[in-house]
């Protein structure tokens, strides 16, 4: 009798290569900026320093950091719909496993919006129990031809 795991693999399969959907906007605000900062203590000019960006930046305004941008991932594709739900029958959690590539191809200004699209590249069962997801994520800025942030994420999903 095929495991929870195994009867989702099938559904996952057929959604190899799809696009997923798209989440909602959230905007990138100074204090978010901030914060992440003081989280990570990264506190240079272009991210923390309105007045000093204006002068010396090529943005002329201060911009989130790359990290803080690819850390939104989880709170952006929270918004994007289950492509099928009975994928995620009978899963018990979900862990993320890691990053195959990342690029930050733009900037986010402060005060931008963004939003994720996400795409499934592969699943592989790895065992009777556990699905890892390869995942293309591209976090779009409102209003800019190039995305902030393109990450390939890995997540595994465990069944019971």
């Amino acid at each position: 009798m095929p495991t929870n795991a195994e009867k989702a693999m099938e559904i996952w399969k057929r959604l190899e290569g799809k696009p997923e959907g798209t989440g909602d906007w959230l905007k990138v605000e100074q204090s978010r900026i901030n914060t992440f900062a003081d989280a990570t203590g990264d506190h240079q000019f272009i991210h923390v320093d309105p007045e000093k960006a204006a002068q010396l930046s090529p943005f002329k305004v201060t911009i989130a950091h790359g990290y803080l941008t690819l850390s939104l991932i989880p709170f952006l594709q929270g918004a994007i719909p289950m492509a099928d739900p009975q994928a995620y029958a009978g899963i018990m959690m979900g862990i993320n496993y890691g990053l195959d590539k990342v690029r930050f191809p733009s900037p986010v200004k402060v005060n931008s919006r963004v939003r994720a699209h996400r795409e499934l590249m592969t699943a592989e069962l790895v065992n009777p129990s556990t699905i890892q997801l390869k995942q293309k994520i591209t976090i779009e800025i409102e209003g800019e031809p190039k995305p902030a942030c393109v990450a390939e994420t890995l997540s595994r999903l465990i069944y019971g």
